[in-house]
């Protein structure tokens, strides 16, 4: 089985292996471990049965693997698209605005100082 499919189930649980959940989906479990799942869903009720029901809804044949594949890459778009846009808004690194914003604090000083000598007259 494709490793990313496992990846993102990897915080979803601890009490139980990923690998087997799918196998019991599959039908690929002997009883034994069919019944430790099944008790595994029963003691937890809302992810157990939700991630079955879930996982369960995928039509038979349906490439899994395929599936997350294309998860992740529009995943990783997305992240990389957000980035961009972070960047984007940031004020780049253009000397001009710098050397304007000191220009203008100079010229205020300076015009302070001239105006406070002309009150002082």
């Amino acid at each position: 089985m494709n490793k990313d499919l496992l990846n993102i189930l990897s915080n979803s649980n601890k009490d139980i292996d990923n690998q087997k959940l799918m196998d019991y989906l599959a039908g690929k479990l002997p009883d034994a471990e069919k019944n430790e799942v099944e008790r595994w869903m029963a003691e937890q009720p809302d992810f157990g049965e939700d991630a079955i029901e879930g996982l369960s809804a995928f039509p038979k044949g349906t490439d899994l693997n395929q599936y997350v594949e294309n998860l992740n890459k529009d995943l990783n778009k997305l992240l990389k698209d957000k980035k961009a846009r972070r960047e984007k808004r940031k004020l780049k690194d253009q000397p001009w605005v710098y050397i304007t914003l000191i220009t203008i604090l100079i010229l205020a000083v300076a015009a302070f100082y001239v105006i406070r000598k002309m009150l002082e007259r």
